[in-house]
């Protein structure tokens, strides 16, 4: 197979008019079973309704479901932020039985100005639920769709993968590391779609040497507004390729993927280093970053042993495959840190699913459930000292709950997609506050107003945000942050998606 996956519906993969005979494929008749779209009083229609009114355009065939059954629809109208539950519900969820269901729901919403958005729904056991935070998958009124209806790996060459969207990091790694290969970027929670990571970027550990997770993407096979299913690459179809990666579900539904895959090591050893001041923290991380001398990189801002105040964890890993590094050569040169550090020498699977124990933990304490007012920047590193000091003074115990504040340096080179926008010097800093409230924590709107204000701060000095977190923004907001990306975005989006179709809970605004 080629390593650029192909668009098995062609350019031209328009679906075919939909017709009052032809309904729904696969469905059970039930009362709360969709029939069609009611054009007169723009809502969906029961077989009853459509029985009655010559307005109702029945849906076109399907070989999977659309539903507007409560316990499904329901369980679409919230998301891992806890912050919109239950005032964003879409009137119907497509579970597809492939790519042709997805053309032709598309091309269904577009000639009757519905809304559209894929809901990743990830997550383990249970608790499978869309992983944005602040309403951004959702559609109130319109079509959800739940990307585990394409959740296949196709393919795993060499050097790549192709899979449909809705795999998960977890399901690809495992599949690879089999075969002794792994994604280069990973994000440290594993369960969450592939193609809802890459429509925000995606960031973890790796960063420092290969950006961000839509950086290591090859190509994508993509639905646009016009119901075609398209490939596009960095050098095919380039502008959509560039909207799409990073760009908050814009200008399409990504269903297929090929993501790059590098050798896997076996082992890796992770030293947890611990700093008493931001100063001594940001002097030994940059010093790591510098000379690469780490394959992950990462870092937090955590409370001190006695809950008195807050210190700083440089957590780096190198990993190896035969011969173990040299521990005492990896921290010669680092401040006198070492008589607190902890090392480990664990299996590289073992690593990249570390967050599972921290998972069950933040259940059995009922974090996992609360409401998630998370703050997701990039700060310019000439101004990271002057911001961690207010944020030291602005944040306490409560800030974090049983969550934790990740922060970190990476060269902004490393990323090349102009919509994951980064603040203008060669080193950044990922600064994400992922709040996992106390239960019953009163003060949630507080901890939104605060994002809101630390945002202003940063951005003053230079940061841009990250499109998972928790902030209000307006329409100004959004072309600030953009900057000089947001002319090309919005050409993209008027050329791809010209009636806004498609994900209308980022807020953009762009039409």
């Amino acid at each position: 197979m080629s390593s650029t996956p192909r668009a098995t519906a062609g350019d031209a993969g328009s679906a075919a008019k939909p017709s009052r005979r032809n309904v729904l494929g696969s469905m059970a008749a039930t009362a709360v079973a969709v029939v069609g779209w009611n054009a007169a009083t723009q809502t969906w229609a029961t077989a009853a309704e459509a029985a009655r009114s010559s307005d109702v355009v029945p849906v076109p065939g399907l070989k999977g479901t659309l539903t507007t059954a409560p316990e499904t629809v329901g369980s679409f109208g919230h998301d891992f932020g806890h912050l919109f539950d239950d005032v964003s519900k879409p009137w119907a969820v497509l579970r597809p039985a492939g790519v042709d269901d997805i053309v032709t729901i598309v091309n269904y919403a577009r000639v009757n100005g519905i809304k559209i958005a894929v809901n990743g729904q990830g997550g383990t056991g249970n608790d499978i639920e869309s992983h944005s935070v602040y309403g951004q998958a959702r559609v109130p009124g319109g079509i959800s769709i739940d990307a585990k209806g394409m959740a296949n790996i196709l393919s795993i060459g060499n050097d790549y993968a192709v899979v449909e969207a809705g795999v998960t990091w977890g399901q690809l790694t495992d599949a690879t590391l089999k075969l002794g290969k792994t994604p280069p970027a990973l994000p440290d929670y594993l369960y969450i779609s592939i193609g809802g990571t890459l429509s925000v970027g995606g960031i973890g550990g790796t960063v420092q040497k290969y950006g961000l997770m839509v950086d290591t993407v090859q190509a994508i096979d993509i639905v646009t507004a016009d119901g075609k299913l398209v490939t596009a690459t960095p050098w095919l179809r380039s502008d959509l390729f560039n909207a799409a990666l990073s760009g908050g579900g814009q200008v399409g539904i990504i269903v297929r993927v090929n993501v790059k895959l590098i050798p896997a090591p076996t082992r890796a050893v992770v030293f947890s280093l611990f700093y008493s001041s931001v100063e001594q923290y940001l002097v030994d991380s940059e010093k790591v970053l510098a000379d690469g001398r780490f394959q992950v990189h990462a870092g937090e801002m955590m409370r001190t042993p006695d809950n008195s105040g807050w210190r700083y964890k440089l957590e780096v890993g190198a990993t190896y495959t035969t011969t173990p590094p040299d521990r005492n050569r990896l921290l010669c040169d680092l401040k006198d840190v070492r008589a607190d550090a902890v090392i480990e020498d664990v299996s590289f699977r073992d690593y990249m699913f570390r967050l599972d124990a921290y998972e069950a933990v933040l259940k059995e304490g009922g974090h996992w459930y609360t409401p998630k007012p998370w703050l997701s920047m990039f700060l310019p590193a000439s101004k990271t000292k002057a911001f961690m000091k207010i944020a030291e003074r602005e944040l306490n115990a409560d800030s974090l709950g049983g969550g934790f504040l990740l922060f970190y340096p990476y060269f902004t080179s490393k990323l090349k997609r102009p919509l994951a926008v980064q603040p203008n010097e060669s080193v950044a800093y990922l600064f994400d506050l992922l709040r996992f409230p106390n239960p019953g924590e009163p003060n949630i709107q507080g901890m939104i107003d605060q994002n809101r204000r630390l945002y202003d701060i940063a951005v003053a000095m230079g940061a841009k945000r990250y499109l998972v977190g928790s902030i209000p923004m307006s329409h100004a907001d959004w072309r600030k942050h953009f900057g000089n990306r947001w002319y090309g975005f919005v050409q993209a989006k008027k050329k791809y998606d010209p009636t806004g179709i498609f994900t209308p809970g980022q807020g953009f605004g762009l039409i």
